[in-house]
């Protein structure tokens, strides 16, 4: 971790590096509440330097990871409330966010090794309890495939696992950025210095209802994050590998997972999205949330806590 000077600090049993991305707490070093609570961490991973935010002391390891076009920020308001007999880690995933350098590949395999290697140096190498949404929950699932050991159980929000039955061309269609964000070099050049612009209608487009897809801080930290060249790139890049998600998670899904899986989807999914979840895990349960849309943290947030603490009861 680094203190609010930027001087390294240990976490769990790794020193922490000095970070390779400056702002890193642009959106937390104000922020009483969270400093309180959390630190920021960075340690590289072959050729990734990794950023983590990390709380709490107890036995229970719980590992959040995010989607696009999120980082770790999008679980900062529900952290919090998770700590009591946790230690709760939220990772920015390689390639995007705070973290720093480019993996061979955005493959969800590929990006769950960065993950379980991070782990292992942190000192968690098994029974973590595993929170994912949207892209993230691709990486959760390779990360309990690969490395059977290491995951408790998987916690799993608003995403169908491309693999056995659910093709990458059934889910192309259902969004137009889809299929933009597949195209290299042209979302890059459409979008570099039109961030916020390209971010807000994107937003804007998934709202449900009433509610607001993000807050103000929100937006203002993915705007950042994401002006970073690497981390756009990267983040376009999630799409372009869907294909080969596709093949991995096929022969992945060859060896079920045993352990605890619950989804939970925003409303009207569910039932379309569980039967990918039950070709990796089979007895893999879901619901949904009525009134919510895709970003389910920041609109149902209660309902969210409610769910992780069910599935994830602390000792």
């Amino acid at each position: 971790m680094t203190t609010s000077t930027g001087a390294p600090t240990t976490v769990g049993a790794v020193d922490s590096e000095e970070p390779l991305s400056p702002g890193y707490d642009t959106a937390t070093r104000d922020d009483a509440e969270f400093n309180e609570d959390f630190r920021h961490g960075f340690t590289t991973v072959d050729d990734v330097q990794m950023h983590y935010v990390v709380g709490g002391d107890g036995p229970q390891v719980m590992v959040l990871l995010h989607g696009w076009p999120h980082s770790w920020y999008v679980y900062r308001d529900v952290m919090a409330s998770l700590l009591p007999g946790r230690t709760v880690i939220a990772i920015d995933l390689p390639g995007m966010g705070d973290s720093t350098g480019n993996p061979p590949s955005m493959a969800r395999t590929v990006l769950a090794t960065y993950v379980h290697r991070l782990l292992d140096r942190l000192g968690h190498r098994e029974n973590v309890q595993v929170v994912a949404h949207d892209f993230g929950v691709g990486v959760a699932y390779a990360l309990a495939a690969q490395y059977r050991e290491q995951a408790a159980g998987l916690f799993l929000m608003d995403y169908g696992l491309p693999g056995k039955n659910l093709k990458f061309a059934t889910l192309e269609p259902l969004s137009w950025h889809f299929t933009f964000n597949k195209q290299y070099p042209l979302a890059e050049e459409l979008v570099t210095d039109r961030v916020e612009t390209f971010l807000t209608r994107f937003l804007q487009s998934m709202k449900s209802g009433e509610a607001e897809p993000v807050s103000d801080n929100e937006l203002a930290e993915y705007v950042r994050v994401f002006s970073r060249p690497q981390v756009l790139h990267a983040g376009f890049e999630l799409y372009r590998v869907w294909p080969q998600d596709e093949a991995d998670n096929t022969a992945l899904q060859e060896t079920p997972l045993t352990i605890p899986v619950r989804l939970l989807t925003q409303a009207g999914l569910a039932q379309f999205t569980l039967p990918s979840i039950q070709d990796a895990a089979p007895d893999a349960t879901a619901d949904d949330v009525p009134g919510a849309g895709h970003f389910l943290v920041h609109e149902a947030p209660d309902r969210v806590l409610a769910e992780i603490n069910a599935f994830y009861p602390t000792s």
